[in-house]
Order: structure tokens, then C-alpha cells, then sequence
């Protein structure tokens, strides 16, 4: 084709081009517009909806949904979105406010809906030790339920993604919450989220193998209190200096009661989280003389490597751990307290009866 002919249809070859162009943008309309609360659960909702879905996250990866303030342009996001996808436990205390705020009155997927909450109380026993033995800094004197600007917390620990056994519930309530927002796609959604819950299953089996060859009595020691269902589901113990909350520093009793902790207890190492202040794990380090094993991630994902995603930040941990605590030859029979009974496995295909618009703001 001549420069002369395309030069003589000019307004039909731009023409083209512009639709061409505007493909992209078309389609992005066309997705279901999703709005999680942080990136674990953005990474969920884009394994199950795929190509059919845009997700935006509020707390971005590395952040910290405990401290986090919402902004105008949230509202904006939450107005324009099709769906809302939240842990729910009180883990995001600001979001109610949030949703409130921006007049969104689409459907709600509550992600932790249909999970039988740990109590801060069953991690302890589970632990073999109370939280009383190091005080977190004597801001915790109201059974867990902090009120910071910001957040609250119950009794009930909200970080059930850190159980994988819990997590498929996760994506039973988002394949649900997608379906009845793009009832069109439902198929794909179901197959999407089949094929996650086999990934899952298979990085659940690699958990418990390399956190089976670590002693059932070890303990470790992270920046705040967020590894409860891990500890529960894969047998190795946590403790904290702060508690809960990102946002309180612990006390200098504090402290010291944990060292004394550290001293009674098996603890072998600690260990820093991506979103917590790494100072007061370096200062426990330098009083101590316990190495500093590595980074593990609770509560948000990483910015880039294999902990950018949910399975890859669950492989991860466990790999750390094991890699810092695992014992050659060690048997796994000391954690078979650990499975307690995931064999209800939570039925991932069971119908959720409940509404995902249940929330009225």
C-alpha cells in the first residue's frame, strides 16, 4: 500500500487507530471493579476473578493496615467500585468509617465470614504461656481490645489468613461475593478459584513439612502479635513485645520481662516483620545476644520477590523458619498437635447463606 493512498483516507486510518487504542480502556470498564482493604486480600480476589476483574488495594504492599489513614481519593475508590472485599474481625478498624464516608452502598464481602475466630486467650494456651508474662508494655490491660486512632481490636484475632485451612474460606467468600456481582463470569470464577484452593492445598503440605522437621518446643519472637492461626495450625510458638497493635511502643518493663521470657522459654531467634518499627527486635538482639533469623510477613505483602504473593509470603515465612530452627532428622510427630482436626477442612464449596450485602451503611 502507497504512502499516497494512506495519505488520501486519512480520517479513516485515524479513525482506526483511535478505536484500536481505546480497546484497552474499553475492556478495563468491562472488568468488575474491585476495592480490597490491604494486598493479601488483593492478591486473593485477582487469583479467583482473573481477567475479569481490576483490583485496587487501600493499603498498598508493605503497609500497614493497623496505622493506616484513609484519604479522600479512597472514598472516590470505594464510590466508583462494584465490589468491596475486607477481612473483617475489627482487623481493619477504620473501614467501617470508610465506607460510611463514601456513600458506597454496593456489596460487601466480609472475608473472615463463616471462620470460628482464635481467641487471643486460645493462642496463649496453645503457646503454653500467657501474654501476662511479658505485659506488652502494660498498654494491654483491657483483655485485647485496643482502641488506637485508627483501628480497634476484640478478643478475637482477625489474621485467620495466616491458617491456610482458614484462608479457604477466604476464597469461597470471594468467589461468592464475584459471582453476585458478575453473575455473567460465574463459571470462570469457579474454576479460578478451584485451581487457587489445589495451589493452596499443595504450599499448605510444604508448610507442615518444613515446619515438621522444627522441635515442637521452640519458640520465636516477632514484631507483633499476628502469627496466632500459623502457630495454632503448624505447631511453633510466637511471642511478642508489643501485643497486637503496630502502633504502641513496649514499655522498658516490657522488655524486660520479654528478656526474661526469652531466657525461660526455647526461644532460639528472632525475627523482624516487613510492616512493624525493626528497632525494638534489634534492641531485643543486642540485650539478648539472639540472632536476628530474617523477615517475615503478617499482615501485607512485599513490594517484589516471592513474598509479592499470598502463597509465595506463606512459603516464604515457612522456609525462613525452617531454615533458622529446623533440626536434621527431626521428627514431625511433636507438631501432630497442630493439625487439631483440619480435616473439616471448612468445606470451601459449602454455600454461604449469608448475604454479602449485609452490611448496610
Amino acid at each position: 500500500m502507497s504512502l499516497a493512498y494512506l495519505s488520501s483516507r486519512p480520517s479513516r486510518w485515524l479513525v482506526g487507530v483511535s478505536a484500536l487504542l481505546a480497546l484497552p480502556a474499553a475492556i478495563a470498564d468491562e472488568r468488575v471493579q474491585v476495592v480490597t482493604s490491604f494486598s493479601i486480600l488483593a492478591d486473593m480476589v485477582e487469583n479467583v476473578g482473573g481477567e475479569h476483574v481490576e483490583v485496587t488495594s487501600l493499603v498498598a504492599a508493605d503497609g500497614d493496615a493497623h496505622v493506616y489513614s484513609p484519604s479522600p481519593g479512597d472514598a472516590r475508590s470505594l464510590a466508583d467500585a462494584d465490589l468491596v472485599v475486607f477481612n473483617g474481625l475489627l482487623f481493619e478498624g477504620w473501614m467501617e468509617r470508610l465506607i460510611s464516608a463514601s456513600d458506597y452502598s454496593g456489596a460487601l464481602v466480609t472475608a473472615t465470614n463463616g471462620i470460628e475466630p482464635l481467641s487471643f486467650a486460645e493462642h496463649e494456651e496453645h503457646e503454653g504461656h500467657g501474654h501476662d508474662d511479658h505485659d506488652h508494655g502494660d498498654h494491654d490491660d483491657h483483655d485485647h481490645t485496643d482502641s488506637h486512632a485508627g483501628h480497634d481490636h476484640s478478643d478475637e484475632d482477625p489474621h485467620a489468613w495466616q491458617d491456610m485451612q482458614q484462608a479457604k474460606v477466604y476464597v469461597a467468600n470471594i468467589r461468592d461475593g464475584l459471582i453476585a456481582a458478575d453473575a455473567d463470569n460465574e463459571d470462570a470464577y469457579r474454576a479460578n478459584a478451584e485451581q487457587y484452593l489445589q495451589e493452596m492445598a499443595e504450599v499448605d503440605a510444604e508448610i507442615r513439612k518444613l515446619i515438621g522437621e522444627i522441635p515442637a518446643s521452640t519458640s520465636v519472637i516477632t514484631g507483633h502479635d499476628s502469627f496466632g492461626y500459623f502457630s495454632s495450625a503448624y505447631g511453633v510458638n510466637f511471642l511478642s513485645p508489643v501485643g497486637l497493635s503496630t502502633e504502641a511502643d513496649p514499655s522498658g518493663a516490657s522488655m524486660a520481662a520479654l528478656v526474661d521470657v526469652i531466657e525461660q522459654e526455647n526461644v532460639e531467634a528472632l525475627f523482624h516483620e516487613n510492616m512493624t518499627n525493626q528497632s525494638i527486635i534489634t534492641q531485643l538482639a543486642e540485650e539478648t545476644g539472639l540472632p536476628i533469623a530474617g523477615t517475615l510477613y503478617a499482615d501485607a505483602l512485599a513490594t517484589e520477590g516471592e513474598a509479592n504473593t499470598y502463597l509465595g509470603m506463606m512459603r516464604h515465612n515457612a522456609q525462613v523458619l525452617h531454615d533458622a530452627l529446623a533440626q536434621p532428622g527431626h521428627a514431625t510427630a511433636g507438631h501432630e498437635e497442630a493439625d487439631h482436626d483440619h480435616d473439616h477442612d471448612h468445606d470451601h464449596d459449602h454455600d454461604h447463606d449469608h448475604d454479602h450485602s449485609e452490611h448496610s451503611h
